[in-house]
């Protein structure tokens, strides 16, 4: 076995920043090779692991390191990703809340160096977006799907990326397309719900670390299925998994299911 390939983590000092070091400590093959804070970061200039100080310079922070872990924010996604297609460094990101421009933006550096960009990586809410779009698809129009997702009260996009991923995978199993017909609110007189409709409802509260269901809802009958979640850490090993598995491949915009062997 060779030297352990070395990461750069967006945001380290954070809660899902210290979730992802612990699994790249535990991962025989990764090790943390640098720690990235914004400026002003009280943690900036501390020493968090053997030779590693957390630093604000994302330039100096890509030195050496072979991939990267960001769960950020847009504004900060995008400008590390630059720099890291500069560098030639592999990039993991599931930021989410992105603009359209942002994710044509995602896409062009995925030319230059290999991505991977996905709303969840948690192995089981990738194996739910494999089954909604299964049970999308056999159930057909005569089933009215609707989810609905919560997370904790300082989440800034809404609805969730993965509510998002999940609706798409309903629109999929449809063979149509989710703009057309997504739905994220409900007011007033707003006359019966028609049949193509797929929509989302968001709550925010206290610290939920993230739920969400789908429903698809016949005449008499429905079918629930529930992802809930009360750690991140089964994120942060599926982003490390991704990391590990995408370091040395040809530039590219690689899908999260092709990681989890879900592509097919």
């Amino acid at each position: 076995m060779g030297a352990a390939k070395r990461v750069l983590v967006v945001g380290a000092c954070g809660r899902m920043g210290q979730q992802i070091r612990a699994q790249i400590s535990d991962h025989g093959e990764l090790s943390l090779g640098a720690a990235l804070e914004r400026s002003g970061h009280a943690e900036v200039g501390n020493q968090i692991e053997a030779e590693v100080v957390v630093t604000d310079d994302v330039k100096s922070a890509l030195a050496d390191c072979e991939v990267v872990i960001d769960f950020s924010i847009p504004t900060s996604t995008i400008a590390n990703l630059h720099a890291a297609a500069d560098a030639g460094v592999a990039y993991v990101t599931g930021t989410t809340g992105f603009q359209p421009e942002e994710r044509a933006e995602i896409a062009a550096m995925s030319q230059r160096i290999p991505l991977i960009h996905a709303p969840n990586f948690s192995l089981a809410v990738n194996v739910l977006g494999w089954l909604v779009r299964e049970a999308s698809r056999r159930l057909g129009a005569g089933f009215d799907a609707e989810l609905l997702e919560i997370h904790h009260n300082m989440k800034r996009d809404a609805p969730s990326g993965t509510a998002l991923f999940l609706a798409e995978a309903v629109a999929k199993g449809r063979e149509t397309v989710l703009e057309d017909h997504l739905v994220l609110e409900r007011a007033g007189e707003i006359g019966a719900r028609t049949k193509d409709e797929i929509g989302i409802q968001t709550l925010r509260g206290g610290d939920n670390t993230g739920e969400h269901t789908v429903m698809f809802v016949g005449k008499g009958e429905r079918i629930e299925l529930i992802h809930r979640s009360s750690t991140r850490e089964h994120f942060a090993t599926g982003a490390v998994r991704a990391a590990a598995w995408l370091i040395g491949r040809e530039p590219g915009l690689y899908p999260i299911e092709e990681v989890f062997g879900l592509d097919s």
